[in-house]
């Protein structure tokens, strides 16, 4: 079994392998086909140790991704984006858009996301099969139009983007296109589709982790921001073009490279966290009555969802200088791949790790990261699966499986494509 083969994702997460390897050490060297192989790591603590030393385990080095880029002005191009810089780049551009999120901001999306998810939850048909991907994929794409200023018009392009990004091992999502007409559409939004790509001779998409890959993305984030320094409104992105100081302002590219990782990053987490929570309410139908009747129990459960879950199943680092990690020598320019999904089920750190405990209290999970990059959007996150649930919950008595889920083929992002159920 490959743990890096996307195909090995279908049919689930391989935990039985990534027991054995967890306890067989917390650090170990993988091998990894047309490419040098890597330090994968395991084990809670070390991942942890890992990700809050960027002076030993970079991020900018080789990016974040297993793979390698293609080529040097691919690496130069993602290093252009927060998610992989290291400090001082990082601290500054994370600063300024921290400084972003205003109170008056939250405040207003977190009432956008309590309507939102009431909005979904009635369009619900009762008895009837709901797909509940399809059905909860909204919220997030409402949300981060809120963050960003988009147009609730201009949202799904947020879905296509994110799937070809996400999405490009899997044939399904690699070429999403759901915008099938303009009409509605914002000038910005008619002038991004014009330049959209389309597969080539081979059938495939040109890679969306490339600038080229993805012009439509771009252009759309460049006329954004033109048109927010032009008309600024109270959202976040505003917010962040309108800021000066003795750490600058953001740039018209830094704020393009921010738009992608909103986009991309700012959706899938949810996306997948929502579906991955549901397969856990619905193979024990008591927690649904257990949570309607205890709501207070929601934000743990909503925790204990993602540590189960754990929608990202690893990041890679670089190491910067020689090392030792959990015993083994490490050389400067090795590849270092954090397992989220191994961490998470760690019983060093969490009794009985593969059972979902709706009361367990797993804040010290992974599903966010650690250090100076943990997710600057964890508590939007949580907010929006706490709301969502909230809102199901308050109009449905029961709710149960009405198919067999289908999985993204993907060795990145733990999703579901379709999880069939019925409310009532």
């Amino acid at each position: 079994m490959s743990l890096i083969d996307p195909g090995t994702y279908t049919s689930g997460v391989p935990y039985p392998e990534l027991d054995r390897q967890r306890e067989a050490a917390a650090v170990s060297w993988m091998a990894e086909e047309g490419g040098p192989g890597f330090w994968a790591v395991w084990r809670h603590a070390e991942v942890k140790a890992v990700l809050r030393d960027p002076a030993t385990f970079s991020s900018a080095l080789g990016a974040t991704q297993i793979r390698d880029p293609a080529t040097p002005a691919d690496l130069a191009y993602v290093r252009r984006m927060m998610l992989n810089m290291d400090p001082p780049e990082h601290s500054r551009l994370r600063g300024l858009l921290t400084r972003s999120f205003t109170p008056r901001a939250v405040t207003a999306l977190r009432g956008r996301i309590d309507a939102d998810a009431a909005a979904i939850a009635e369009s619900v048909r009762p008895g009837e099969v709901t797909d509940f991907v399809a059905l909860t994929a909204d919220l997030p794409l409402l949300t981060l139009a809120g963050v960003l200023g988009v147009p609730d018009s201009d949202r799904r392009l947020l879905y296509d983007w994110a799937n070809r990004v996400i999405g490009f091992q899997d044939p399904d999502y690699a070429a999403s296109d759901t915008v099938t007409g303009l009409p509605g559409l914002s000038p910005m939004a008619v002038a991004a589709l014009r330049l959209r790509p389309s597969p080539g001779p081979d059938g495939r998409m040109p890679d969306p982790r490339t600038r080229s890959g993805i012009p439509d993305l771009y252009a759309y984030a460049h006329a954004l921001a033109e048109h927010k320094r032009r008309e600024p409104g109270t959202d976040v992105m505003s917010v962040l073009l309108a800021q000066t100081g003795p750490e600058g302002s953001v740039t018209t590219e830094e704020f393009e490279n921010l738009f992608w990782l909103f986009a991309v990053a700012g959706n899938e987490t949810v996306r997948n966290g929502l579906p991955g929570g549901m397969t856990a309410l619905l193979a024990d139908p008591a927690l649904w009555y257990r949570l309607r009747t205890g709501r207070a129990l929601l934000p743990a459960a909503v925790d204990e969802m993602l540590r189960w879950w754990c929608p990202v199943m690893h990041f890679r680092r670089t190491a910067a200088r020689d090392t030792v990690l959990g015993g083994v020598p490490i050389n400067a320019g090795d590849k270092v791949v954090v397992w989220f999904s191994a961490a998470n089920r760690d019983p060093r750190v969490f009794a009985e790790p593969h059972e979902f405990t709706v009361d367990r209290g797993a804040s010290d999970h992974l599903a966010f990261g650690h250090g100076p990059h943990f997710c600057l959007g964890a508590a939007l996150a949580r907010y929006q699966m706490t709301a969502m649930f909230a809102a199901l919950l308050d109009r449905f008595a029961t709710v149960e499986g009405a198919g067999e889920p289908v999985r993204l083929r993907s060795n990145f992002q733990n999703g579901l494509k379709r999880l069939p159920v019925v409310f009532t």
